[in-house]
């Protein structure tokens, strides 16, 4: 049983920032890769940024520049540092989780993001 908890979202005017937390507790023996998705309505739920065990990072080219991904692997924990805010990020932020490369899709419940112009 794998407990993703993620805090931090809020409202916040274009150009300021705001920082994600994502707690993963459980049967955690191992972090093969950890991240955050996002899913604004009406759209598919996307990438936005995901880190591996060995800290490789990838990012969304619509967040690249803005946002920074980073984890406390003593933590268990993955945190999303999102500047230069704008409307068009506006979503649901999931966190996401793989514990080894076969694992299944560990998802939090999600927390909203909202940007105003």
């Amino acid at each position: 049983q794998v407990q993703l908890v993620e805090s931090g979202g809020g409202l916040v005017q274009a150009g300021g920032s705001l920082r994600l937390s994502c707690a993963a507790s459980g049967s955690i023996f191992s972090l093969y890769i950890m991240g955050w998705y996002r899913q604004a309505p009406g759209n598919q739920r996307e990438l936005v940024a995901t880190v591996t065990g060995g800290g490789r990072t990838n990012y969304a080219d619509s967040v690249k520049g803005r946002f920074t991904i980073s984890r406390d692997n003593a933590k268990n924990t993955v945190y999303l540092q999102m500047n230069n805010l704008k409307p068009e990020d506006t979503a649901v932020y999931y966190c996401y989780m793989k514990r080894y490369r076969n694992d299944y899709d560990h998802w939090g419940q999600g927390t909203q993001v909202t940007v105003s112009s």
